[in-house]
């Protein structure tokens, strides 16, 4: 109960999609988390993913850069969120944390999540359709959202169908925005989904 870390015994988590392998813990005055690190077993050998110490947080496997992170301003939880999950991420991923007590001694506790990556079947995107059309005074601030299911990653164009059938890029983002819309912003306006 005291410090105990909560997680979860096994992740399974989809190549290219994201991740989150739990390690929480309920914060209590006497004791200062020190230390909070990851590491991962792939076969016999053992390397330190993550560090958070007094210096700060460190990412100490490369290939790990850029694709993992560990909540910060939320005392008690040491969760790690892997993004975009290789097939070699798997392996027994351990969470360690080392707090220091109100006498000084320090106590150690961990525990260990086993992550399998797998793939599914790829499926094309599959937008949702949003209400088909939309009457707003000019001034007015407005934005369109696309939202497709299927395999990820999925990336989103907005275009505008301009005279002649001919489209016009507006955004490479799911969300097409204006602050303050013009008598020349009416049309028509798609968007395109894409994944591999």
């Amino acid at each position: 109960a005291f410090l105990d870390l909560s997680s979860v015994h096994q992740v399974t988590g989809t190549w290219m999609a994201s991740t989150t392998l739990p390690c929480t813990y309920v914060p209590t005055e006497d004791f200062t988390q020190q230390t909070l690190s990851w590491s991962v077993k792939q076969g016999s050998s053992t390397s330190t993913i993550f560090r958070r110490d007094s210096s700060g947080d460190h990412i100490l496997l490369s290939k790990f850069r850029g694709r993992v992170s560990v909540p910060k301003h939320n005392p008690g939880d040491a969760s790690l969120l892997i993004q975009n999950l290789e097939m070699p991420d798997s392996g027994h991923y351990t969470c360690q944390i080392i707090w220091r007590s109100r006498d000084n001694s320090l106590i150690t506790r961990e525990v260990t999540t086993i992550v399998k990556v797998v793939k599914v079947a790829a499926t094309k995107p599959i937008i949702r359709a949003a209400e088909p059309g939309l009457t707003l005074p000019a001034g007015a601030s407005t934005s369109l959202s696309c939202e497709a299911g299927g395999s990820p990653p999925i990336s989103y164009r907005w275009f505008r169908r301009g005279p002649a059938g001919t489209a016009e890029l507006l955004s490479s983002g799911a969300e097409l925005a204006w602050p303050s819309l013009r008598p020349s912003d009416s049309g028509t306006y798609f968007c395109e989904a894409h994944n591999r």
